[in-house]
């Protein structure tokens, strides 16, 4: 790699986020990272020599503030990801509107919040803006209204702002995962039926993994996919594109 990823990183301590942090890291290169719990955020930039800080990801205020000191930390910066993100599996009719509210600020508004704060950094030089979809934006899923509402926000989100910064060299995609198996979402994979129900979706046969979104995330942060710019791109083990069928070749 030619260039060296300097990168802001909201919720790096969550478990996709420790698995991008340990790619970075490995290509020789270095971030800025946030997130809402500080001895979890401050452990992860102690293990890296890393710049951190702790903001609400739904509060623009705080993700400039903290933009501007990445900006300084990291002289520039060239890379933006945001991994900030719930699970809220409620049909509507169940969805009060603070769950609503909770759901569109943890999700759409902290996505917009960094590509607002990023992208004007990047305007010398051009950079990489990745965002966190779902295979949930693309397909029905019983249950997942406003989290799909939020992820198909983000989708559209990210190829608007790709089309309008092109111009600076500033690319701008998504990344769509299926069920990670993180923290966040252990009460549906470490719960026997709901496990069962959710790996009969995924045609791969198996749950993702950290690594596996870390590693497309920081695909898109190289500089040399100077080429790829609003998109959404499916890691989930075929559940946005192929029915799954209890069925296997022989």
């Amino acid at each position: 790699m030619s260039v060296e990823i300097k990168a802001f990183i909201i919720g790096a301590a969550g478990g996709i986020g420790l698995a991008v942090c340990e790619h970075i890291a490995a290509v020789g290169g270095k971030a800025f990272v946030v997130g809402r719990n500080q001895d979890k955020i401050r452990a992860v930039g102690e293990k890296y020599g890393w710049s951190w800080g702790v903001v609400d990801a739904g509060d623009w205020d705080q993700i400039d503030r903290a933009m501007a000191l990445a900006d300084e930390a990291l002289g520039g910066i060239n890379g933006a990801v945001n991994l900030a993100g719930s699970v809220l599996l409620k049909p509507m009719h169940l969805t009060s509107r603070a769950d609503w509210d909770a759901t569109i600020a943890t999700n759409l508004t902290s996505a917009a919040g960094l590509v607002r704060a990023a992208a004007p950094r990047m305007f010398s030089s051009g950079g990489s803006i990745v965002l966190m979809s779902s295979a949930a934006a693309g397909i029905g899923l019983p249950n997942h209204e406003a989290i799909a509402a939020c992820k198909a926000g983000i989708e559209g989100l990210a190829r608007s702002a790709a089309a309008t910064y092109a111009a600076k060299q500033i690319r701008v995609n998504a990344v769509a995962p299926g069920l990670v198996q993180t923290p966040m979402t252990e009460r549906v994979w470490n719960h026997p039926r709901s496990a069962e129900i959710s790996l009969a979706m995924h045609p791969m046969g198996r749950f993702g993994q950290p690594e596996d979104i870390a590693r497309a995330v920081c695909w898109l942060l190289d500089p040399s996919q100077s080429w790829i710019t609003g998109q959404s791109i499916g890691v989930d083990g075929g559940l946005g594109r192929l029915k799954s069928t209890p069925a296997r070749p022989t």
